[in-house]
C-alpha cells in the first residue's frame, strides 16, 4: 500500500510544479483537469505525511523510553495515532467512484398513498432543495407535475455545485445514497378522524451527462408533442409545448411541461435523456457501477423502502446503515448531512473490506 502512495507523492510534487507554471494555465481545461487531479492526491499527501511524522515520533519517544519509563506512555499514545492514521490511508485509497464530482438530476415521484404521497413527495423535494442551499449548491427546477393539493405527482430537478468540489464533497458524493423507496408515516391532511397513515415516494438521483459523454442518434428518437396539464385545469396550454421523447432502442423516456416553449422542453427533456442513457450505458458496461443504484426506485412501494420519516416520533431511520435520530424536523429542514454521512461510511467499510479481500 505504501509502496503506491509514495507513487502518488510523486505525482503530486508533479502536478503542484505544473500547476505552478502560468503557461499551463493558457489551456482552461487542461488546467481545469490538473487542479482537480491534485485535489484527489491533496488529503492521501497530507495524511501519508503525518503517518510517517508519526513513525518518527514513536522511534524517538523509544529512545527516551530506554531512559525514562514516563516517555512509554507517549509511545502507546504515538502508535494509536499512527493506526489512526493507517486506517485514514486505507481508506483515501480505496477507488472512488468516477462520477463523485459529477452534478445529478434528481427526480422524486408520488407512490402509494394518492394525495398524501404527493404531498410527501413535496416535502422531500423542499427538503432536497434546502440541503443544497445549506452547502451552497445551485438547483433549477426542470419539470413538475403538481397535484391538486400542492404536493407533485412527480418533479425534477438540477443539483449542481458552485466550482471544484473537495474530493468526496461533489454532488453525486452525496446525493447518490438517495436513490430509492422513501416511506412516511404521518397522519395526512385528508384523514378526518386522525389515524396515521403510511405512504410512500420514489427519488432516482443520475449523474447529469454532457452532450459528449453519450451518442444520440436522431432517428433513434420519437418525439411526441402534446399540451401540458396541471391541477385544476390551471397551467394548462393553448399550444402543444409539451414535449415527451422516447429512446426507442432502450424505450427510455423523458419528458417535460415546464417550459412556454417546445424548443425549451425539448432541451429540458433532453437533459433527463441523456442522463438516464448516461446510467443504464454504465450500468451495462460495469456491473459493479449497479450496485450505487441496487437500492433505487424499482417500483415505489411501501415495503421496498430505503428510509422511513415517521412524523409522531419525529424520527428518521435509514434502513440500509440502521441510522435513527429523532431529529425528523431538522432533517426535513435540509439537515441531511447526518442521514447522507451513515451511507458514505457504510459504503467506505465495504469497499475496504473488499479490497482487503481482494
Amino acid at each position: 500500500m505504501f509502496e503506491a502512495v509514495e507513487e502518488l507523492l510523486v505525482e503530486h510534487a508533479a502536478l503542484e510544479a505544473r500547476l505552478a507554471d502560468p503557461s499551463v494555465h493558457a489551456d482552461q481545461a487542461n488546467a481545469r483537469k490538473l487542479a482537480k487531479r491534485y485535489a484527489e492526491l491533496t488529503p492521501i499527501t497530507r495524511a501519508f505525511r503525518a503517518w510517517r511524522q508519526a513513525g518518527e515520533d514513536i522511534e524517538a519517544a523509544r529512545e527516551l523510553a530506554a531512559e525514562d519509563s514516563e516517555f512509554l506512555a507517549e509511545v502507546k499514545s504515538g502508535e494509536a495515532r499512527r493506526e489512526e492514521l493507517t486506517e485514514e490511508l486505507r481508506l483515501l485509497l480505496v477507488p472512488r467512484d468516477p462520477n463523485d464530482d459529477k452534478d445529478v438530476i434528481l427526480e422524486i415521484k408520488a407512490g402509494e398513498g394518492g394525495e398524501e404521497s404527493a404531498l410527501f413527495a413535496g416535502d422531500l423535494l423542499r427538503m432536497y432543495l434546502r440541503f443544497a442551499e445549506r452547502i451552497g449548491w445551485k438547483t433549477e427546477l426542470i419539470d413538475s407535475n403538481e397535484s391538486d393539493l400542492g404536493g407533485y405527482k412527480d418533479v425534477s430537478v438540477a443539483v449542481k455545485t458552485k466550482g471544484n468540489a473537495e474530493p468526496g464533497q461533489g454532488v453525486w458524493a452525496r446525493l447518490k445514497y438517495e436513490g430509492g423507496v422513501h416511506r412516511v408515516q404521518r397522519v395526512p391532511a385528508t384523514e378526518s378522524q386522525g389515524r396515521i397513515h403510511t405512504s410512500a415516494a420514489g427519488v432516482l438521483v443520475t449523474p447529469e451527462a454532457e452532450e459528449v459523454e453519450v451518442e444520440i442518434v436522431a432517428n433513434d428518437l420519437r418525439i411526441d408533442v402534446y399540451r401540458s396539464s396541471g391541477p385544476g385545469g390551471q397551467s394548462v396550454n393553448t399550444t402543444d409545448s409539451a414535449v415527451r421523447i422516447t429512446h426507442l432502442p432502450t424505450g427510455i423516456v423523458a419528458s417535460c411541461q415546464n417550459e412556454k416553449s417546445q424548443l425549451q422542453n425539448k432541451e429540458q427533456a433532453m437533459r433527463i435523456l441523456r442522463s438516464r442513457l448516461l446510467a443504464a450505458a454504465q450500468e451495462e458496461a460495469e456491473r459493479e457501477a449497479s450496485d450505487a443504484r441496487r437500492s433505487q426506485v424499482r417500483t415505489v412501494d411501501r415495503s421496498e423502502r430505503i428510509r422511513t420519516y415517521n412524523y409522531p416520533e419525529n424520527r428518521i431511520s435509514d434502513h440500509r446503515t440502521g441510522f435513527k435520530s429523532y431529529n425528523l424536523d431538522q432533517v426535513l429542514d435540509g439537515e441531511l448531512n447526518a442521514v447522507i454521512q451513515s451511507c458514505v461510511d457504510a459504503d467506505a467499510a465495504a469497499k475496504l473490506a473488499a479490497a482487503q479481500q481482494n
